[in-house]
């Protein structure tokens, strides 16, 4: 049964007899209980009412023994602890920020919670209800995995391309791991998965904006030492290791796909799903068109994880060279290297938001755009035509971006 607006957020009971989903923007918990390796109908375990009520669950923990579900948000910023017999909220925490994981430690006495959007790490002692430690990571720390005793956690820091290496004794980040391609301290990896092998010698950490698997020697803490990278598909969003496999789940898939049929400022209705996974027929809003991947790894020999970095480098279109020396033609009046004179005085940047080159100009002939898939013609956008004939086409131009919220930031 599709969850239609999850996001974040699996958990298994300890006995592995349940396994507990984020329903996102619905604002629940979904448990389906498990029997003969098939899933039953889900339970529900209901935080608030629906969207556009602000809560949306993400990261779960469980504590089998106190029959305890815990769950931190991104839209009310709380930590929610629910009883699992009368499947009521026991107690409601305020973060102060965004939370994104939570992770229960073996002795079930500490809840540790990444701060999303505080750029820290916190302890919650379960038996006080109280937050008693946080620690500052890196920027926008999100998934936390631990090793088997609880002495070391690892976060992974999506904005600052790392992973924060905690002594939990301590109290106190050990290393901080970098996982870019490049010595720079350019945002862009957006490190977001993370994994240890069963003997806990080697990280797997998901580089999802650079689709790749970096891969660290952690057999002596405090001492990582990097072994290589791992090619993966569009946009790793987690990585774990089952036996004698590293599994990656690759949030985008294949390819990207247009939307004819998505939503359309011309129609008085619309039944492409937009925010509302309720469609008639397929699915057409840009958010639903992406089908996941999940790959499955052999984890690489010596040689093996040599030929899969070279393919990561290769596959990277950035370099470090590419910061001294932009690549382009002779004489153009762009600059490719800094310092270089240019007649170019002011730069105008005119954006169109939710439109792509084809819905606005895929109807003009010079350029590389498919008229199929054309909504708003030279009739209907008089001025943008006139400023791409005037101007620049800019007909092959890439991001890697479908949606509002990435642009945003810009």
């Amino acid at each position: 049964t599709p969850i239609k607006k999850s996001w974040y957020g699996l958990a298994w009971s300890p006995a592995g007899d349940r396994l507990y989903v984020s329903g996102g923007n619905d604002n629940i918990i979904l448990a389906y209980p498990v029997a003969q390796r098939q899933f039953g109908a889900a339970d529900t375990l209901r935080l608030g009412k629906a969207w556009p009520v602000k809560i949306s669950p993400v990261g779960i923990a469980v504590d089998g023994p106190r029959q305890r579900l815990y769950t931190v948000t991104k839209e009310d910023n709380a930590l929610y602890v629910i009883d699992l017999k009368t499947k009521r909220t026991l107690s409601r925490l305020d973060l102060g920020h965004e939370a994104y994981g939570c992770l229960l430690a073996p002795d079930g006495r500490t809840l540790y919670i990444t701060l999303w959007g505080g750029n820290a790490l916190v302890a919650y002692d379960t038996q006080t209800g109280k937050i008693t430690r946080r620690l500052a990571t890196e920027s926008h720390p999100n998934e936390v995995i631990q090793s088997r005793n609880g002495r070391y956690v690892f976060v992974a820091n999506a904005n600052d391309n790392s992973v924060s290496v905690v002594d939990t004794r301590a109290w106190r980040v050990l290393e901080t791991i970098s996982t870019v391609l490049h010595p720079t301290r350019l945002t862009g990896s957006t490190t977001n998965g993370l994994a240890l092998s069963a003997d806990e010698k080697t990280l797997y950490i998901a580089n999802a904006d650079n689709n790749c698997l970096a891969v660290f020697d952690v057999a002596v803490p405090g001492k990582s030492a990097a072994k290589g990278f791992i090619p993966t598909g569009w946009y790793p969003t987690c990585v774990r290791t089952a036996g004698k496999k590293i599994l990656v789940a690759n949030g985008k898939g294949f390819s990207s796909l247009p939307n004819p049929g998505g939503p359309q400022p011309v129609k008085k209705t619309d039944d492409s799903g937009y925010q509302t996974g309720v469609v008639k027929g397929p699915v057409q809003y840009i958010g639903g068109l992406f089908k996941g991947t999940l790959s499955f790894i052999a984890p690489p020999t010596a040689a093996q994880l040599q030929a899969y970095s070279r393919q990561v480098y290769a596959n990277a279109p950035f370099t470090k060279d590419s910061e001294k020396e932009a690549v382009g033609e002779a004489g153009n009046p762009v600059p490719r290297r800094r310092g270089e004179v240019s007649p170019i005085k002011h730069v105008f940047y005119v954006i169109k938001e939710n439109r792509t080159y084809d819905q606005v100009l895929g109807d003009v002939r010079a350029g590389n755009g498919d008229s199929t898939l054309c909504i708003f013609p030279r009739k209907v956008t008089p001025n943008h035509h006139a400023l791409a004939r005037e101007f620049v086409l800019l007909d092959n131009f890439y991001v890697n971006a479908e949606v509002s919220a990435d642009g945003h930031n810009w």
